[in-house]
């Protein structure tokens, strides 16, 4: 006789028989659960890990500074609001300025002094306001009104960003483009002294290139999505009939 498959129904009873053991069942849902959190915690790893890599406030952008800008903050202010922090791990509750909060240095080559360092980039004030006369949207003619302008994500984003695409770094977009992450962080590390070639290393630093490529991906990835965008062909139908003579 020719042989014949077990029935279809078979297998469903064989799965209600494994889950009708009690002792099964108080082993298989925790394992499943935890197994569920195994993978949520693997999906949310970048944010859990390295939350100083969260996306900018700032929109639009070169996308490889932008990575760049994602890879500094991610070893200088890893934290969950990266924005808010000083020198020492404390937030601060406004931006209306920069904060000038001088906290003090407990360890490393500069141990007994103070720092003003602030923001996702950790600038210390001076720099600020170096950098808010120069790049700031808001700035006026006076560079000491810069002591007032809004320290706001969206305006901390925008001054480094601008800063990064001064002459003076030797055109870092054209490095990055050409793969040249490490050379570029060597340059920046005398600003920056946790990036991997300063002073003050981290437990971040010698992932920083690794951590870059990834950020890359997505700064692209973004960037060709708003390419396409319905919205990006409207904005640039508009403008090129502002333009037409």
């Amino acid at each position: 006789m020719p042989a014949t498959l077990p029935p279809l129904a078979e297998a469903p009873v064989a799965w209600s028989r494994f889950w009708g053991s009690p002792w099964r069942a108080r082993v298989g849902l925790p394992l499943l659960a935890v197994l569920a959190m195994l993978l949520l915690l693997w999906l949310w790893r970048p944010w859990l890990l390295l939350p100083g890599t969260q996306p900018l406030v700032m929109a639009g952008g070169d996308p490889y500074l932008r990575a760049l800008m994602r890879t500094i903050s991610a070893s200088e202010s890893n934290v969950l609001r990266p924005y808010h922090v000083v020198y020492g791990g404390e937030y601060v509750g406004t931006l209306d300025r920069h904060p000038n909060r001088c906290e003090s240095i407990g360890q490393g080559p500069n141990r007994g002094n103070c720092s003003t360092a602030a923001g996702r980039y950790q600038l210390l004030y001076s720099t600020w306001l170096e950098l808010a006369a120069r790049h700031h949207p808001q700035r006026t003619g006076d560079a000491l009104d810069a002591v007032s302008l809004s320290f706001a994500p969206v305006y901390q984003d925008t001054v480094v960003h601008a800063w990064l695409s001064e002459p003076r770094w030797g055109n870092l977009s054209a490095q990055l483009r050409q793969g040249r992450i490490q050379p570029v962080l060597r340059r920046l590390s005398g600003t920056w002294t946790s990036l991997g070639y300063g002073i003050e290393n981290n437990s971040m630093s010698r992932e920083l290139p690794r951590v870059y490529q990834r950020l890359l991906k997505e700064e692209l990835a973004s960037a060709d999505g708003a390419q396409d965008s319905p919205d990006v062909d409207k904005q640039k139908g508009r403008t090129a009939k502002t333009v037409r003579p």
